[in-house]
């Protein structure tokens, strides 16, 4: 199995007002970005190119927003700009 791009452990899930876990984890590994519980179930994923992520404008500084098929997470990280630059980095060039 390939080494992940991007791992982030301990990140709180929240998808619109309902927390999904408190200390899940944040995978980029072979072109898919996957949100995955404490226990490492799949919470949702997709293909990088399918996800859609940003810094709110008005929000904590430790937060993310991302959209994965079709539904809105915000992500509690410790630094979520290395969540942004990784997700960028491994997405393939557009052509």
């Amino acid at each position: 199995m390939a080494e992940a791009e991007f791992n982030a452990t301990g990140v709180r899930i929240e998808r619109w007002l309902r927390s999904l876990t408190r200390a899940g984890q944040v995978v980029i590994q072979d072109g898919r970005l996957a949100l995955l519980t404490s226990y490492g179930r799949e919470i949702d994923s997709a293909p990088l190119q399918a996800v859609h992520a940003h810094k709110p404008l008005f929000a904590a500084r430790d937060r993310a927003l991302a959209t994965l098929n079709g539904h809105r997470y915000s992500l509690t990280l410790g630094a979520p700009e290395l969540f942004l630059k990784a997700l960028e980095a491994a997405r393939p060039p557009r052509t």
